[in-house]
């Protein structure tokens, strides 16, 4: 969930909490942003961007800087709420397409967007991609896929 937020989120309740926490516990450190970047594996664009509100930055970025900035888990802890506030305000930003930048009509109308939060759309997708792979490779059922590699995953039966 890095997606640049709507204007006038950034000052919004845990959205707002989590830069101000992130940017507290960086200084309390002593460190740039770009020092945090590196250690947590980041860009000092992104450690920027999520600090100054341009950006919300992602559950993994909040973790690593848990543990890099000995937060006891804070940042971690705000994530569920921020999550929530980027949802709210990604519903609020209308359809994706304005009435006059529909795109023209094909041949074969496009599949419609799955919820990617919805479990059945995604095993939809899945067995959708399953019967596409299996396509390119020549129609080779599932079950002739070779072993899996020593400590991989079990096969599929």
């Amino acid at each position: 969930m890095d997606r640049t937020p709507p204007p006038g989120a950034t000052g919004s309740g845990a959205i707002h909490r989590f830069r101000s926490e992130l940017r507290t516990w960086r200084a309390r450190q002593g460190l740039t942003q770009r020092a945090l970047a590196e250690r947590v594996r980041f860009s000092r664009e992104t450690v920027a961007a999520v600090e100054s509100g341009r950006r919300y930055g992602s559950q993994e970025f909040a973790v690593r800087c848990d543990e890099v900035l000995g937060t006891g888990g804070r940042l971690a802890a705000l994530w569920p709420q921020v999550a929530a506030e980027q949802l709210a305000a990604d519903g609020r930003r209308g359809p994706r397409f304005g009435e006059t930048e529909r795109p023209e009509p094909t041949a074969a109308p496009p599949a419609p967007r799955r919820d990617a939060r919805d479990p059945e759309a995604v095993v939809a997708a899945i067995d959708e991609l399953r019967e596409l792979i299996g396509q390119v490779l020549g129609g080779q059922p599932e079950t002739d896929a070779p072993p899996d590699p020593p400590g991989g995953r079990p096969g599929r039966s």
